[in-house]
């Protein structure tokens, strides 16, 4: 169960680099804005400034969980999986969050929050079990 937690803490960490490169790096696109529902050039502009901030939050949860990833690996389970359990605990409530948002929304929520769910689980079932 420790290896499968860590295979969806790393994807669900994947999911989230990408997500950083949407909302900060490529926000402008027309690809990119209209997968946001943005409806304009216009208004993809104007949000510039909160999805490159948004896309930095995405960045900074990945982070941590990789590190955690790798400190669990690295015989340091506490440290490891205090920040696997953080970040993709904060991974899935930001789901959960958006799936509140409206029904238009449940798909991308259910994307963002699958991973991180099964790696929360599971972790929790290796540690207590393990």
């Amino acid at each position: 169960m420790i290896l499968a937690s860590l295979i969806f803490a790393l994807l669900a960490a994947l999911l989230h680099v990408y997500i950083f490169t949407m909302e900060s790096i490529t926000w402008t696109k027309p690809a990119t804005w209209k997968r946001f529902s943005v409806t304009s050039q216009a208004d993809a502009e104007t949000t510039k400034p909160l999805a490159y901030n948004q896309g930095f939050y995405n960045l900074f949860l990945a982070i941590g969980a990789l590190v955690g990833i790798i400190a669990v690996a690295m015989g340091a389970p506490q440290v490891g999986w205090t920040l696997v359990f953080s970040c993709c605990g904060s991974m899935l409530l930001a789901a959960l969050v958006l799936a509140a948002s409206g029904k238009k929304y449940l798909r991308p929520a259910v994307l963002q929050g699958t991973t991180p769910l099964l790696a929360v689980v599971l972790g929790v079932l290796a540690v207590t079990l393990g």
